[in-house]
């Protein structure tokens, strides 16, 4: 079982933003950049694109309001998405407020958000959703 998994059956906690019968999504503790939403199906698959094709595009459906709540909530040009799926073997979408594209380079320092910061950026995006 991943942490997403745990996460999305409540054995650990997250901030979560929105939930339906075959998504999840959550701040991410580590962010890009403070309003970081992670997209997850709440079936295990390694790998976005081994998901069926329904799965793919309610995704996408499923993730435009939370976008939409994220470029209302912060001071960005729009809602980056990013797929990089190597650090979590569950398929998963980022969602990253964005001025710049170097605003979605993962290879820059991603400090653990405080569980203050964390609360309120939830409250931001949920206020907007």
């Amino acid at each position: 079982m991943t942490i997403f998994s745990k996460i999305i059956a409540g054995e650990v906690p997250s901030y979560k933003i929105a939930e339906n019968e075959k998504f999840f999504a959550f701040l991410d503790i580590f962010p890009l950049r403070e309003g970081h939403v992670l997209v997850v199906p709440k079936t295990e698959t390694d790998n976005l694109f081994d998901l069926p094709a329904e799965y793919l595009s309610e995704m996408l459906l499923f993730a435009q309001p939370i976008a939409k709540a994220i470029e209302k909530a912060f001071s960005c040009n729009r809602c980056g998405i990013s797929v990089i799926g190597l650090e979590v073997p569950h398929a998963h979408i980022h969602l990253v407020p964005i001025n710049s594209s170097n605003d979605l380079n993962f290879t820059q320092s991603k400090p653990k958000a405080s569980d203050e910061s964390l609360k309120r950026v939830q409250e931001k995006i949920l206020v907007n959703l």
